[in-house]
């Protein structure tokens, strides 16, 4: 789970703003946990200091990544290093974001059966008139994920592959709080715990 930016958009930390009682950190660890990945892995950064006591608690694994200024790829590279140091025989790595909320351990559980029962490559989520995360990428494409440049992200592992690559309808993740009007427009939005 990537969770090391520093919000520059919002002017304040993404990570630790909170809907319904809970930060979107800690939602989002949660949703990883539930959803029964393991070993789930935090990508710290900016203010982590300030961020591991959300975690305080859950089973997961933080580490921190030290070049997060440069860019998504740094943290992805950074997160599925670790990844393997726990699971060197993992056959498959989902990437997650903790800024959609909507995204839960229910969201998760399906979108790993979809690429389980797809067989492909990796399985990308659909929403917005996007492809992006959560994702997950399987093991033979492991060594591209940690070939990542700095500033890039994930999608150029599996851009121009669409034979090898599973389409995860998801419009849950179209929820993503990156300024302080996507956070707003959540609050107001927000159908509570017991609908998401």
């Amino acid at each position: 789970m990537l969770a090391a930016g520093g919000s520059v958009r919002m002017g304040a930390r993404k990570q630790l703003l909170a809907v319904g009682g809970r930060t979107l950190l800690r939602r989002a660890a949660e949703a990883a946990v539930g959803a029964a990945c393991d070993p789930v892995v935090v990508v710290l950064g900016c203010e982590s200091d300030r961020m591991r006591p959300e975690l305080a608690g859950l089973p997961v694994h933080t580490v921190p990544n030290p070049d997060w200024a440069s860019g998504m790829g740094s943290s992805i590279r950074t997160g599925v290093g670790r990844a393997l140091e726990l699971a060197p025989d993992a056959a498959a790595a989902a990437i997650l974001l903790c800024v959609q909320p909507l995204v839960t351990a229910d969201t998760i559980r399906r979108l790993l059966a979809h690429h389980a029962t797809a067989a492909r490559s990796a399985c990308v989520s659909a929403y917005a008139g996007t492809l992006g995360p959560p994702v997950v990428v399987a093991r033979p494409l492991f060594p591209e994920l940690l070939r990542l440049p700095n500033a890039g992200g994930a999608k150029a592992v599996w851009a121009g592959r669409p034979d090898a690559v599973a389409v995860f309808p998801c419009e849950q993740a179209a929820r993503d709080v990156d300024t302080p009007s996507d956070f707003e427009r959540l609050l107001k939005d927000w159908p509570g715990d017991e609908k998401v």
